[in-house]
């Protein structure tokens, strides 16, 4: 097999995984991506495109299909189209070889010629080699701004979940989940604490919880609001 080379290097996040996501009102899209990593998913479950604001957990999940297939050995890629745009379609070159393709992003590519026409072939190469692909856009196809029709054809086929925010609730079920998955305990006037001084971002909220983390952990102290006031002079 032909080493794929990319332009850039593209890490995968560590706590990117399907158990660190709460998915709140997108049990529905969740499911359906973890059935995508399953070995006898067909290609009907096998292109699949989310679409949301920022902060929906889009790039998470993708991420986390990528690492789930990683995890059994099977070759699989992540491409943030934000920062890949600049370079050309070749970076779509030999991606067939791989079990799984994920483009994050896909609103950076709409409108742009030689990008649709790439992504395109894209589509055929990995439908004949039997592969999967999961889409993310800002986006719903619709309205994402593609001007290949034969494209906006592909894009037709894929199963499309569209990916909602989290109530405050939810969020701080989010929180708990991941606080508990590092070992903290995050009670619930704790974490309204946060959330009613804290940013309304998630990935802004964890970066919170990433500082805690640490802090705690050096203080070895339980995370209270008294400790929390004295570590962001709340």
């Amino acid at each position: 097999m032909t080493p794929i080379q990319l332009p850039l290097s593209v890490r995968l996040r560590d706590d990117a995984t399907f158990a660190n996501f709460y998915p709140g009102a997108n049990a529905a899209a969740l499911g359906y991506v973890e059935r995508l990593c399953e070995a006898d998913a067909g290609w009907t479950e096998s292109l699949i495109y989310l679409w949301g604001g920022e902060g929906v957990g889009r790039s998470h999940l993708l991420q986390a299909a990528c690492i789930r297939f990683e995890q059994r050995d099977e070759q699989a890629i992540y491409l943030p189209m934000d920062e890949l745009v600049h370079y050309g379609p070749e970076v779509f070159d030999n991606l067939e070889q791989c079990e799984l393709v994920c483009l994050d992003g896909l609103d950076a590519l709409a409108g742009r010629q030689e990008w649709e026409e790439g992504l395109f072939h894209l589509f055929n190469r990995l439908r004949d080699a039997g592969r999967k692909l999961l889409l993310s856009a800002n986006k719903s196809p619709r309205e994402l701004g593609i001007k290949l029709p034969d494209l906006k054809s592909r894009l037709t086929l894929a199963l499309v979940f569209q990916l909602h925010g989290l109530s405050d609730e939810d969020k701080l079920r989010a929180l708990q989940l991941r606080a508990s998955r590092r070992g903290l305990h995050l009670t619930d006037e704790v974490g309204r604490f946060i959330l009613t001084r804290g940013p309304r971002s998630m990935n802004l909220l964890f970066d919170l919880l990433d500082i805690l983390d640490q802090a705690s952990l050096q203080a070895q102290r339980k995370l209270t609001i008294p400790f929390l006031k004295e570590i962001f002079g709340w």
